[in-house]
């Protein structure tokens, strides 16, 4: 009877140390990763974008097999809804931004600001007295 508590323990000492290395703290992105993950959110762009032009050209199919469909059986079709032409995003194409030509240095802040954000970090970090 005591293997039963001893495997809770271990289990849950097995999940607290890899919840903790889960949490721990990762490493900046290098220049590559960075621009490698801005090709690949251009790319998801612009698939939906292409996935919008599909749709759109087959909506406009549907309603025009509706309208023919209407017009041989006789009956009268509502009127075409007027809706924006659909756009062709074409065929993908990524131009990287280009690079900075070095890190620009932030610029001083004011004395006058910077007293200013004091005597408000202090007045809302003292409690009201009663």
């Amino acid at each position: 009877m005591k293997r039963i508590p001893t495997l809770g323990a271990l289990t849950l000492s097995g999940i607290t140390l890899l919840a903790t290395t889960a949490l721990a703290k990762l490493p900046p992105l290098s220049d590559e990763a960075k621009a490698k993950a801005a090709e690949t959110a251009a790319k998801t762009a612009h698939g939906n974008k292409l996935a919008e032009f599909q749709l759109c050209k087959s909506m406009d199919r549907v309603a025009g097999a509706y309208r023919d469909g209407a017009k041989k059986a006789g009956k009268a079709a509502s009127a075409a809804t007027e809706t924006p032409a659909c756009a062709d995003p074409g065929p993908f194409v990524y131009t990287p931004p280009a690079p900075a030509s070095g890190p620009v240095a932030a610029a001083p802040a004011a004395p006058a600001a910077v007293a200013a954000t004091t005597a408000a970090a202090t007045t809302a970090a003292a409690p009201a007295k009663k």
